[in-house]
């Protein structure tokens, strides 16, 4: 199942948000540095998701929610809670 997902490090007090079909498998790879970005933040806690219908769906909120630039957006998002897991 495709989702939107937000991982924070808080060793580096900073947010990713991306999209992908496999959270379990993304959420590994972002913890062994398989991208540039995420290896300065290793280790990263999910801390939402939402689920989608397909990729392509994933991929445009991905987008809005990227658009928005917003920390306060993304963590109103994270207080919300809607279909987080941890």
């Amino acid at each position: 199942m495709p989702y939107v997902y937000i991982v924070y490090s808080e060793k580096i007090n900073k947010y990713y948000v991306g999209a992908c079909t496999d959270l379990d498998r993304r959420l590994y790879e972002h913890n062994i540095g398989h991208s540039k970005f995420t290896s300065t933040g290793i280790p990263w806690k999910l801390v939402y998701s939402e689920p989608y219908e397909t990729l392509t769906e994933a991929k445009q909120r991905e987008l809005k929610i990227k658009k928005m630039k917003s920390r306060k957006f993304i963590e109103e998002l994270i207080s919300k809670g809607r279909a987080s897991r941890s």
